[in-house]
């Protein structure tokens, strides 16, 4: 068995209806991404292609899955069982409230940051055991992390740069 194959194995052990589906066979998020582009005034068009989401126990995968490097696969799952043990630690319907609308679905979701923080950051770990320290101290990947939090990909999540920048130092400080 692969690096891949375990930790999946190992999700379903932890998760025994997790699923792997593609966000192309999902009716409901071919609608999300409608909704997103809606919401965002088209700022955010790479839901379907750049994106996984986790609803209940199922991973949706974007179609730029099969790209992706064994590595990278499980750079994703180890992130995205954040969420799914952040759904049973809360319950899935209060998570889904806390994540989609306080405080605001637009502009200031305090959960949702605080809940993508805390997988975010198993995700920038992860990355540094993958690729090395070079990698994740690099701009271009913290670019990547802080764009994520203050950009259209989750509706402006969290406005303030300067603390997500020292969010992201503080772990990168505490890796080596």
């Amino acid at each position: 068995m692969n690096q891949l194959d375990v930790l999946v194995e190992e999700i379903r052990s932890e998760f025994p209806d997790f699923r792997i589906v593609s966000k192309y066979d999902s009716t409901l998020m071919r609608t999300l991404d409608v909704l997103l582009r809606i919401i965002t005034f088209g700022a955010m068009h790479s839901f379907m292609d750049d994106f996984a989401t986790t609803i209940g126990s199922t991973v949706y995968i974007p179609s730029s899955w099969r790209r992706y490097s064994a590595v990278a696969r499980c750079l994703v799952l180890k992130h995205e069982r954040v969420h799914l043990r952040q759904q049973r630690k809360y319950g899935k319907i209060l998570f889904a409230l806390l994540y989609l609308f306080v405080f605001l679905p637009i502009g200031l979701a305090y959960f949702r940051a605080k809940f993508e923080k805390e997988a975010y950051e198993v995700s920038i770990r992860e990355a540094y055991k993958a690729y090395g320290p070079l990698y994740v101290a690099s701009s271009k990947y913290k670019e990547s992390i802080i764009s994520i939090f203050t950009g259209s990909s989750y509706a402006w999540m969290w406005p303030f740069r300067r603390s997500v920048e020292r969010w992201y130092d503080s772990i990168i400080s505490s890796l080596g």
